[in-house]
């Protein structure tokens, strides 16, 4: 183990590495005990223009181009910083859940530079890094509170009472609400990824237009299920034909199929935070970033007296930035000791609840 105490340590550095998917994410956050997080530098290369003409990710060549991409963007992070790498104090990566290749690269280099640099390093859970991106903000949330994790695959409703303290209260059973958005624009005939493509096509449509279901939304438990919206997309679509969809349609349908994702994540994210007996909320995660949830989220917890928190738009997605914090967190709650420890391991299937 590290000989520091660094539940005692006034300052640190942490490099973050993140490499689970698409997003290739390098960056410096500078923590302590009684010092509020703080971001030095941050640098992001995205593959989806490689991916769009595969209308999704390839695992092989998202491996290649985080090896391209991860150390010309660990010196752009380091220059925008005005640090040495001599300066780091501790080397986080992503070590799941994720593509194994892809992990692998940043597992890779976090523990080559913790070797050279004589380090330690620590891997992060990619889901506890959207958890806690949003204690980079000025609106910073405090312990304990709910969180809705709307992030790729993951759609799921915890508890929140510390660092490594969660506890799951709902997940879906089936698509997220990241692959009803992605399924349903692949359906509407829009390029990759389909949840920033429909949310752009929805603001021109009504989403009242057509009368589509929001699974489970009275099931009695804080689960989720979205598969069967994809399906009713796919069926109103057909009723539609044999006419192509004009663009009023197009749009509608869109619009539609926004709202009923994001009718069921508010409603079901309020019932959670009524249970808990909690009043406050943390929306996280890539969809997170989409404007009608935050809208409606917005509108429903100041008519139930909830305050919510989100991440800045540009730590929504997959970031360097979020791994590093997470890993500064952990330490700081005592809840990881990092290691001299080298060895290259990753966990493509890491259940948050796990930690």
């Amino acid at each position: 183990m590290y000989g520091l105490n660094w539940r005692v340590m006034a300052e640190f550095v942490v490099l973050g590495i993140e490499s689970s998917c698409d997003e290739t994410g390098v960056a410096l956050v500078r923590a302590g005990t009684d010092l509020v997080p703080q971001l030095l530098g941050h640098a992001l290369h995205t593959q989806v223009d490689m991916h769009a003409d595969y209308g999704g990710v390839v695992p092989e060549l998202a491996s290649r181009d985080h090896i391209r991409r991860v150390v010309p963007l660990t010196r752009q992070a380091l220059a925008q910083a005005g640090l040495a790498l001599s300066a780091v104090d501790l080397v986080a990566f992503t070590r799941g859940p994720g593509l194994a290749g892809a992990l692998l690269v940043g597992a890779g280099l976090a523990c080559a530079l913790g070797a050279a640099l004589d380090k330690p390093v620590l891997g992060v859970h990619h889901l506890e890094g959207h958890l806690l991106a949003p204690f980079l903000g000025a609106d910073a949330p405090r312990f304990p509170f709910v969180a809705l994790l709307v992030s790729g695959g993951h759609t799921q409703l915890m508890r929140v009472d510390g660092v490594g303290r969660y506890t799951l209260l709902g997940e879906t059973v089936d698509d997220a609400a990241g692959e009803a958005f992605d399924k349903s624009a692949k359906l509407l005939g829009l390029g990759y990824p389909g949840g920033p493509a429909l949310a752009r096509l929805a603001e021109a449509g009504n989403p009242a237009a057509y009368a589509l279901p929001r699974p489970l939304l009275h099931s009695g438990n804080l689960d989720f299920s979205f598969a069967g919206l994809k399906t009713a997309v796919l069926t109103q679509i057909k009723r539609l034909a044999p006419q192509p969809l004009t663009d009023a349609q197009r749009a509608n349908l869109a619009a539609s199929a926004q709202a009923a994702i994001v009718d069921v994540l508010v409603k079901k994210s309020m019932v959670a935070v009524a249970q808990s007996g909690l009043r406050r909320l943390v929306v996280s995660g890539g969809v997170s970033a989409n404007q009608r949830l935050r809208q409606q989220m917005d509108a429903a917890s100041a008519q139930h007296g909830v305050r919510v928190h989100y991440p800045q738009l540009h730590l929504c997605t997959d970031n360097g930035a979020m791994i590093a914090l997470a890993a500064a967190m952990r330490v700081q709650a005592g809840q990881a000791a990092p290691a001299r420890q080298y060895a290259v391991d990753v966990l493509p299937r890491w259940p948050l609840d796990a930690l």
